[in-house]
């Protein structure tokens, strides 16, 4: 049997046709049933009774996690092409039926062999979906790692760590001064991940030519246009070239792996994140939802002296996948293919590791800055055990402190995942949803189940605590901050803008008339070979309509270009962000777009520099 599993907030259906003989009797209208973990479930041949308590128990184990009674049986023949017979297929869903019944769930099933329309709403939580297949020899419950389970039943507090060091309850903190922070604490609490309403920044990177849905592919795989390439591109370079300057060795590593090899097994188990399945001859494989596995497998080939330590290794991937649910899907914010810069550092023992955290914390608050948000973008949050802040409480103050700000902090009773400490700078955008960017933890049982060690002076072999960083966060994420930052000014009745360093195109020249062009375009290949991102309008518009088209591409610095410019070498410049014309000499401007840039990389645009011979991607 294959099932489909989603909790629900709602399912409606209408039957429409029949389509066997045997279909059952149905009621008259459409059923809707509220708060139910619906099963859509293809019986497939070779299906037997053999196997309907191995189903039965699966589905309700799942039902206990989620803890709930109410569940709908809903038979759908469209996840496998190898369908039993309508009878066998029938018999067996009505004896599932029957069984999970006796065990006390409250069940309804959807009449079999219909055609039916139906509308349903999926919760936002991590197990709301999850896939299983399950056959005579073998279940295979795709991505429900006990990790996922974990993140539904655990227990765990919640509370302020301020600057003076003390932990405080939620109830009665003074948020007054702190706004965004009361936003991460709310968006916490109330445990959903869906969006209910469009954010501002996907209208943004659709208008402005950056990025948009691929219908061709599956959901939260996205297409990006030269302009938004570009500031990806952008992003990468500047992200991997801290990591390097940090002291980080650069490697590459596959992005699909075998689930049955014995370090991934047990890892998939402890890592909250659902897999994308791929077979490939005889086998099934994951794709990677982060750069650990190949890291791993690496770390453990190598020969490592304690003298090494602590040892970085990083990789950018493109891509990472999470099939992450759908109802959270929306823009760049989450996606189930994303670009990550990961850097895992492996050190001798905890003082190590927390010295080269710290480190790392105020290496990822530069490279938020440098990308162009600021601390007062972002709130941190922090997760760790109880017995961690026990032993290790003036490391955590120390990083609230380096700050400057309070952090919202969760408290583990025991420790459950890999990790016993993680951090994460959360980004509040327009909705007041809350997005991790930077983020690092303290991995202290991967090593061990990697065999990764190193030998320390007296030719032991000890197993390393390993950190995992990702100093900027997805690089989808950041241009989705930066977009959100962006809307946020224009709500405080600032001009919307990008980072200059990452702007598409940074200068663009409008020749008053046909004359003026090659003039230009001289003008413009020479700013180029300054690193400027410079165009030429060529087309037959007025010059106030060009100056406006520019305004909306959000393009800093325009260009006038007629007989004194050419003529005389001084420059009318518009500078968008000021509103003022000024006049300058061409090597002055270069000097200011420089100075605008500042040590960030640069690349030039693949576009044509004539607009006239661009197409539009909108």
């Amino acid at each position: 049997m294959r099932i489909l599993q989603l909790h629900s907030d709602f399912l409606e259906y209408s039957p429409i046709s029949k389509e066997v003989e045997i279909a059952d009797d149905v009621p008259g209208g459409p059923v809707r049933l509220d708060d139910h973990v619906v099963f859509f479930i293809t019986v497939e041949k070779g299906d037997s009774e053999k196997i309907l308590a191995q189903v039965s128990e699966e589905l309700s184990s799942s039902l206990d996690t989620l803890k709930t009674k109410k569940i709908v049986l809903y038979p759908y023949s469209h996840l496998s092409r190898d369908l039993a017979p309508p009878g066998s297929a029938l018999k067996l869903l009505k004896l599932l039926e029957n069984d999970i019944r006796n065990k006390g769930f409250e069940v309804h099933r959807s009449p079999f062999g219909w055609t039916k329309s139906f509308t349903i709403k999926v919760k936002g939580h991590p197990l709301a979906e999850q896939f299983k297949v399950i056959s005579g020899t073998s279940s295979d419950v795709v991505d429900t790692s006990k990790a996922l389970k974990a993140e539904v039943s655990m227990t765990s507090r919640w509370c302020i760590l301020g600057t003076d060091g003390d932990l405080k309850p939620l109830a009665g903190y003074d948020f007054s001064s702190s706004k965004l922070l009361e936003k991460l604490v709310k968006y916490e609490m109330e445990k959903s991940r869906t969006v209910s309403q469009v954010p501002p920044h996907v209208e943004l990177m659709k208008r402005l030519s950056l990025v948009d849905y691929e219908p061709g592919s599956d959901q939260g795989n996205l297409r990006y246009y030269p302009k938004g390439r570009l500031m990806k591109s952008l992003l990468e370079r500047y992200v991997t070239q801290k990591v390097i300057e940090y002291g980080a060795v650069e490697v590459e590593t596959p992005i699909m792996y075998d689930p049955n090899h014995p370090s991934l097994e047990s890892y998939l188990q402890r890592f909250p994140a659902r897999q994308y399945i791929v077979r490939s001859e005889d086998k099934e494989l994951f794709l990677r939802f982060s750069a650990c596995f190949g890291q791993f497998l690496i770390a453990k080939d190598c020969q490592i002296s304690y003298k090494h330590l602590p040892f970085k290794m990083y990789e950018l991937t493109r891509y990472s996948f999470r099939r992450e649910k759908s109802g959270e899907l929306v823009g760049l914010r989450r996606l189930r293919a994303f670009t990550m810069p990961d850097c895992h550092a492996f050190c001798l023992d905890m003082n190590q590791a927390k010295t080269e955290a710290f480190t790392r914390f105020n290496l990822s608050v530069e490279v938020l800055n440098d990308i162009g948000i600021d601390k007062n973008d972002y709130e941190l949050a922090m997760r760790f055990t109880e017995e961690f802040y026990a032993n290790n409480k003036d490391f955590l103050i120390s990083l609230v402190k380096s700050l400057g700000k309070p952090a919202l902090v969760e408290i583990w009773p025991e420790r459950f995942f890999y990790f016993s400490f993680k951090w994460e700078f959360n980004y509040i955008d327009n909705l007041d949803k809350a997005s991790a960017l930077s983020t690092d933890q303290i991995d202290v049982e991967n090593a061990e189940r990697y065999g990764i060690t190193y030998t320390d002076p007296e030719g032991a072999k000890i197993s390393p605590i390993i950190l995992h960083n990702s100093p900027s966060g997805a690089i989808e994420r950041c241009i989705y901050a930066l977009l959100e930052k962006s809307r946020r000014m224009q709500n405080e009745g600032k001009r919307p803008s990008l980072p200059f360093w990452v702007s598409p195109i940074q200068l663009r020249i409008l020749p008053v008339s046909s004359k003026h062009l090659q003039a230009a375009i001289n003008l413009a290949e020479n700013l180029g070979l300054e690193n400027i991102r410079a165009d030429v309008d060529d087309r037959n518009e007025s010059i106030n309509k060009k100056v406006r088209e520019a305004e909306k591409e959000w393009i800093r610095f325009v260009v006038i270009y007629g007989d004194r410019e050419v003529e005389g070498g001084v420059l009318s410049i518009r500078d968008r962000e000021t509103g003022k014309i000024s006049s300058m000499k061409p090597e002055d401007l270069v000097i200011e777009c420089h100075k605008l840039s500042g040590k960030m990389p640069f690349a030039p645009s693949s576009l044509p520099l004539l607009l006239s011979k661009r197409p539009s991607f909108i």
